[in-house]
């Protein structure tokens, strides 16, 4: 049985990551360990009633005094690190951002040193750890190319990445880094890249308030896209599923131009007959996407069984019905590009 414990599981990434582990018996208990003891996050995949098999634990992973008192007494068999600034906080605060996602990363990975129970470490890293699209020629980008982050988050996963590398190393608990991008879907609320998502909450929004919410996508170019079931998937899969070493893996996902992406959204808006409220344009002075894109996932698709990559459309028709469904109910968190 499976004694799992999870940082930043009232996230976007984080709930639906524990909405798919606890589709599996051999899940006996997950430990949520949060900052803000939200539960919400949760409640959009789980309901109101949760699940018994879930513990709830307040906690700064920075503080590693804590930490360390914690871990032994949970005794995980199973570690996903998910907490952390997103890239907007940690270019407003670069101190607060290096705490908690170098030393608080650097803190889990020393106290679960300790743990004699440990079978596998998931550390959430990112797309920002590779340099901007120009510097590689390759038509896919894979793991093994030269790495240059372009803002503190990115600098900060791949210090991460290099802890993980240093845990496994000490330890030999098998230990993974997946490289994620562009999540779109449920629950995706914060975060620059949370964008493509809310241009489809506005249509939801317009067509229950009968009143057309134009949205403006704040940056430009091409991007890769991970529908969020996906990625919670993704984490469920490479934390349960027999692996031994240590590796980075890109994430599945499917890179196409953001005009593009607009397009699909209009197409399944008009399916649903939702389209008369689908209306975008790209600021004028949009910059280009930070972060690259055209990954190749070659590496996780043959290494893990079976982890499913949706179609585009497909993610967007159910994002929209989810969305339309929510803005019924009154409770669809939506945020502009200017706020």
């Amino acid at each position: 049985m499976s004694r799992i414990f999870i940082t930043g599981g009232t996230g976007c990434i984080g709930a639906v990551t524990i909405y798919k582990l606890l589709q599996y018996s051999e899940v006996e208990k997950i430990v949520v360990a949060t900052r803000s003891s939200n539960k919400e996050p949760l409640k959009l995949w789980l309901g109101e009633g949760l699940d018994a098999r879930l513990e709830f634990v307040k906690l700064d992973v920075s503080n590693y005094e804590a930490i360390s008192e914690l871990l032994p007494k949970i005794d995980p068999t199973h570690i996903i690190h998910l907490g952390a600034y997103q890239s907007p906080d940690c270019s407003r605060d670069h101190i607060g951002g290096m705490q908690i996602n170098t030393g608080g990363t650097m803190a889990l990975f020393d106290a679960a040193e300790k743990l004699a129970n440990l079978k596998r470490f998931v550390f959430a890293s990112s797309a920002a750890v590779y340099g901007k699209r120009a510097m590689y020629p390759q038509e896919l980008i894979s793991e093994n190319v030269p790495l240059a982050p372009p803002n503190h988050y990115g600098i900060w996963k791949l210090a991460g990445e290099h802890l993980a590398r240093l845990f496994y190393d000490t330890t030999g608990v098998p230990t993974l880094c997946l490289r994620i991008n562009t999540t779109y879907g449920k629950g995706r609320d914060k975060g620059k890249t949370s964008a493509p998502t809310n241009a489809m909450k506005a249509v939801a929004l317009g067509t229950v308030s009968g009143e057309k919410i134009p949205f403006e996508m704040p940056y430009q170019g091409r991007e890769n896209y991970h529908f969020v079931e996906d990625i919670g998937s993704a984490f469920a899969e490479c934390t349960l599923q027999s692996y031994e070493g240590f590796g980075a893996f890109n994430v599945k996902g499917e890179t196409i131009p953001i005009p593009e992406f607009l397009k699909i959204i209009e197409k399944e808006a008009a399916l649903l007959e939702m389209d008369e409220f689908a209306k975008f344009s790209i600021a004028e002075d949009a910059d280009p996407n930070l972060f690259v894109c055209d990954l190749n996932h070659g590496k996780i698709d043959t290494t893990f069984k079976d982890l499913p990559l949706t179609p585009i459309a497909e993610g967007v028709r159910k994002s929209l019905i989810e969305f339309r469904d929510m803005a019924e109910k009154g409770s669809l968190e939506f945020s502009s590009p200017a706020s």
